[in-house]
């Protein structure tokens, strides 16, 4: 039971509003920076912040979670509203309902990881993936941030424009052909309709396909690269010095004090002084888009107008958008448990993000999730239940309905600045600074996430990650239960006291007719090939063969049909199996698959060492004796 559950919603109400007002103040700029970013414009993220911020504090797991959007969801959702975009000829209207409806699918599959119990499973997720995830979208939001820090836009580069103006006419002359197959007027002898339509089109229409192709050709890391040359031969020099300043109050200003956001210091001293200079003639900037008036309405072209096949390639990825928002919740809110010495709910924490980004979607917000700069905010200025978390949607709505006018009027400099700062501050510089100590295989997949998330694809990597994470894992625990279950003569076991103290019990008669083996950890798949190599090594004196079990937690089915197999072998030779310390999973896997009784008798089973000793006693029969044990070979444990 949480310490909200114990005491109420109310019991906190000071602190939670003064709480909840200063993380909304920190989430401001934000929100604002990350939908700029994201392409669907500053207002995507401040309806994404409010309304992520309010439900998913009402319905999450996580007291004092403070959330919206943030920079690895905001990296990732500007990767699907690039690619809808594109699909849809650039026109962004045209693409907003899949773009929504991707994320709306999101926040729905977030709630169903919730319902189902996904959430205790978040922690499994190896480090060095994680790391270099991390890293990865600082890399990003660094790299895609130089255009708009240097002030160049590629659609304004008349010289970049220009190249990209034949390939526009081409893609204008197969758009009126496929117009024209769909009217099913396009006729290969005739071809004077389409030289009318052709005619028709004009050098502006021309022109703004050629921005919207050089805006492509220049869109994210690889695009930023490859337009840098241009961007650096044109730097507009009033944007550059105002994101420069921006950089500078936000890192000088946590210098003097750090009761008051520096972020919002840089981003209203900034605003207002360019603000002023520009209505005095001295300046001229350029702003951020419009933020429209007024209480956001519901975008209700997501259902009037959806699509399938639009949506259909991107389930993946909003399924990953699901996980990522997940994993971004969960480990803020481990941050806010150890703050507050209280326990999260993982699951109905999903439950609430889900919510939260599916009514965002509907109004139009960027995906979002819990966000931990925001959470400690809170929890410093006296957060405690989630009525702090409700304030702050509450109190960026209000901002939103009284200064959206002059919201937009801030520079889109500012918002660059902003945005290089968090991108610097997103890093994971604890994991970068342990790569010289780190297990070589590790340092590979941190690198190999990096690398792929910043120059090819950020879902694609994680779950490349995940697998290379996975199979180096299975590795070294095949290596290590291979290296503990090392093949030794019972002599040399005893003389490197590594025979189990209860195998004391077992009389020396029968060191050459009894093969003793110790199986230590699960016998998984990964482990299966070396089981077989080591019980080939039974000694031929052997008549019967002890199988410790007792230090195996789990047996998959790969384990299982190996297990048989041997079994199978053992019994061709005319060995008898003998199970001591069968634990819970095992046993019920043998049973089930009827390997007891049907190739090791349920007599054969044994709780425990003495009791099989015993039945050895009485049982085995002892063919050697010293005389023709040396020349037998020893028996041997393992």
């Amino acid at each position: 039971m949480t310490d909200e559950k114990k005491t109420g919603m109310f019991s906190n109400i000071k602190g939670d509003l003064f709480g909840g007002l200063t993380a909304g103040i920190v989430a401001l700029p934000l929100a604002l920076a990350f939908g700029l970013s994201s392409g669907l414009g500053p207002d995507a993220g401040l309806y994404g912040a409010i309304f992520i911020a309010f439900f998913a504090a009402l319905f999450g797991g996580t007291n004092t979670q403070i959330s919206g959007p943030t920079a690895p969801m905001t990296a990732v959702s500007m990767v699907i509203i690039a690619g809808i975009v594109q699909a849809n000829n650039g026109n962004i209207e045209q693409a907003l309902p899949a773009i929504l409806t991707v994320f709306l699918l999101a926040g729905l599959i977030l709630v169903g990881l919730g319902l189902i119990g996904v959430g205790r499973y978040i922690k499994y997720i190896p480090y060095p993936v994680v790391s270099g995830f991390m890293t990865a979208i600082g890399v990003i939001i660094l790299i895609t941030q130089v255009l708009p820090f240097l002030g160049y836009y590629p659609k304004e580069d008349a010289a970049l424009v220009k190249q990209f103006k034949p390939q526009a006419e081409e893609v204008l002359f197969d758009k009126i052909l496929k117009e024209e197959a769909g009217e099913g007027i396009l006729v290969l002898e005739d071809f004077q309709e389409t030289l009318k339509r052709t005619s028709q089109v004009t050098e502006a229409e021309i022109m703004t396909e050629a921005q919207t192709l050089a805006a492509d050709h220049a869109s994210g890391v690889v695009g930023a690269l490859r337009v840098l040359g241009s961007a650096l031969k044109n730097i507009n020099y009033t944007e550059l010095i105002l994101a420069l300043l921006t950089i500078f109050i936000i890192y000088g200003f946590k210098r003097i004090t750090t009761a008051v956001p520096s972020t919002l210091v840089a981003l209203l001293v900034v605003s207002a002084g360019a603000y002023i200079l520009q209505m005095n003639g001295s300046l001229n900037y350029r702003p951020i888009p419009t933020i429209p008036a007024g209480f956001p309405m519901p975008k209700w072209e997501i259902f009037t107008n959806f699509s399938f096949a639009q949506v259909s390639p991107y389930i993946v990825t909003a399924f990953s958008l699901a996980m990522l928002g997940a994993i971004d919740s969960l480990l803020t809110s481990l941050v806010a448990d150890n703050m507050t010495k209280t326990k999260h709910n993982p699951n109905q924490e999903l439950i609430g993000q889900g919510i939260g980004n599916s009514i965002a979607a509907i109004f139009g917000g960027i995906p979002g999730a819990g966000a931990t700069i925001r959470t400690v905010v809170n929890i410093q200025s006296g957060g405690k239940t989630r009525l702090s978390g409700m304030v702050a949607g509450v109190l960026l709505l209000f901002i939103l309905l009284a200064l959206g006018p002059i919201a937009s009027q801030i520079p889109a400099a500012v918002l660059a600045g902003i945005l290089i700062t968090v991108g610097i501050g997103v890093m994971d510089y604890k994991g970068l600074g342990a790569l010289k100590n780190m297990p070589r295989e590790e340092i590979f997949v941190m690198m190999v996430v990096l690398v792929l998330s910043v120059f090819w694809n950020l879902v694609y990597a994680v779950g490349i990650g995940l697998v290379l994470a996975a199979l180096i894992f299975m590795k070294k625990m095949a290596d290590i239960t291979a290296q503990e279950s090392e093949i030794k003569k019972l002599k040399d076991h005893t003389e490197d006291k590594k025979l189990w103290m209860d195998e004391s019990a077992l009389s020396e008669r029968f060191k050459e007719e009894v093969y003793l083996k110790h199986l230590n950890g699960p016998l998984f798949f990964g482990f299966t090939n070396d089981f077989q190599d080591l019980m080939t090594q039974i000694p031929a004196t052997a008549s019967h063969v002890v199988i410790r079990m007792r230090r195996v937690p789990y047996i998959d089915q790969s384990g299982l049909f190996t297990m048989e197999d041997v079994l199978i072998d053992l019994e061709n030779k005319d060995i008898t199996p003998l199970f001591v310390g069968l634990q819970e999973q095992p046993k019920f896997l043998l049973e089930r698959f009827g390997v007891i009784p049907d190739l090791v008798p349920e007599n054969n089973v044994f709780k425990d060492f003495y009791d099989c000793a015993k039945w050895i006693e009485e049982n085995v029969e002892d063919h050697y004796n010293d005389d023709n044990s040396s020349k037998s070979g020893d028996v041997v444990a393992s």
